[in-house]
């Protein structure tokens, strides 16, 4: 039971550490992305921790079983490099052993993973995508900020607007410029006031400037036209959220993908199950990978069991999706892969014994000769 208790928690602490690395890294990346979507005006300002909030279950199904696999790379790797491992093969713990104590804490892994695959992470697929239908709900009109000089129109227009007043609804003092292009003029438009109406007929937006002028035309040449209007509308394109979607099949229970006979949706089942299923089998092909000689260093194995993980995560994904494809069968399906590497898992652990096996039935030849 001393021995269970001090490897778990080597197990865990080292887990802990590595998915809390992990996670800070993807949540920053990713949130730097939608910094920068948010200066391009893609999204709101106010949303963005909420985005970062709803997409971290879908980080931490990922992270978790990588997390947990180096932590027992890590943990037992210093327990044999500090030679404790010797001492507690001599006090009769045997590889199997070791490996059905490790099983305990991926056992805690695994239900994790599945409740953030099964119920968070559908959960936070669908607030996502409808964060995300908001955002492309919105029109330029929305990302206006009072007293800031702003790119629209895929930054081939600048408009600074004075104050913004009545809850985001009308504009006063605005200011646009419009780069000129092979088929138009360069336009500045001075306006006193403007406000957004929406078409009901159509669903579209307008901008309606009132009482203001428009200058049109090169400076400095005859062809320069200034025409005062009481009255300017122009149209206000949705807000283009490219490069960001939001996973319909993601969004969708657990439920619901049970009682669906849709490929799709079956694939989506059949990866949610893969998820908590993999801890297991990366548990079985890290134990061996620990194994470590203390004259060659704790890292040594760390680089190919890294990259045993990264073909495993890449035969999943392309299997996956070849499924969704229509290219290959449900049945097998994922499970293919999970053998694979589980037959990989079993001949890493049982290597020693096979190869001891193979040197005495050489003997054994030898001296019958």
């Amino acid at each position: 039971m001393i021995i269970f208790r001090y490897l778990t928690k080597e197990v865990l602490v080292n887990a802990f550490a590595v998915c809390l690395a992990l996670l800070l890294i993807f949540l920053s990346l990713r949130f730097v992305n939608l910094l920068a979507g948010a200066a391009a005006g893609k999204y709101a300002v106010n949303v963005l921790l909420e985005m970062i909030f709803y997409r971290m279950p879908g980080f931490v199904q990922i992270i978790l079983p990588l997390g947990f696999y180096i932590a027992v790379l890590l943990a037992y790797g210093r327990l044999y490099v500090e030679s404790e491992m010797v001492v507690l093969f001599a006090c009769g713990v045997s590889q199997r052993q070791l490996l059905g104590i490790t099983l305990v804490p991926a056992a805690l892994i695994a239900f994790l993973v599945a409740l953030f695959t099964f119920w968070l992470g559908p959960s936070g697929s669908a607030h996502y995508a409808k964060i995300l239908d908001e955002q492309k709900n919105r029109s330029e009109f929305d990302i206006l900020n009072a007293g800031r000089f702003q790119n629209i129109g895929q930054g081939q227009t600048v408009t600074y607007v004075q104050q913004i007043v009545e809850n985001h609804t009308r504009l006063n003092d605005v200011f646009i410029a419009r780069d000129g292009t092979s088929q138009s003029a360069p336009t500045i438009i001075l306006a006193r006031h403007g406000e957004q109406l929406d078409n009901p007929d159509y669903g579209q937006r307008y901008l309606v400037l009132k009482d203001g002028y428009q200058y049109k035309g090169q400076p400095g040449t005859a062809e320069f036209r200034i025409t005062q209007f009481a009255s300017y509308g122009q149209y206000m394109p949705p807000v283009v959220l490219s490069g960001d979607y939001a996973n319909e099949t993601d969004a969708k229970s657990t439920a619901e993908l049970f009682k669906s006979n849709d490929q799709a949706l079956r694939t989506a089942l059949q990866w949610r199950i893969s998820l908590p299923v993999m801890v297991f089998i990366v548990t079985i092909l890290a134990v061996p990978f620990s194994k470590t000689n203390p004259r060659q260093g704790r890292y040594l194995k760390m680089l190919p069991a890294i990259l045993i993980f990264v073909f495993y995560f890449i035969f999943l994904s392309t299997i996956k999706g070849l499924m969704e494809q229509g290219k290959w069968s449900i049945y097998p399906g994922l499970w293919v892969v999970h053998a694979a590497f589980l037959g990989l898992g079993w001949l890493l652990f049982n290597w020693d014994r096979l190869s001891q096996s193979r040197r005495s039935a050489a003997a054994g030849k030898t001296a019958h000769a």
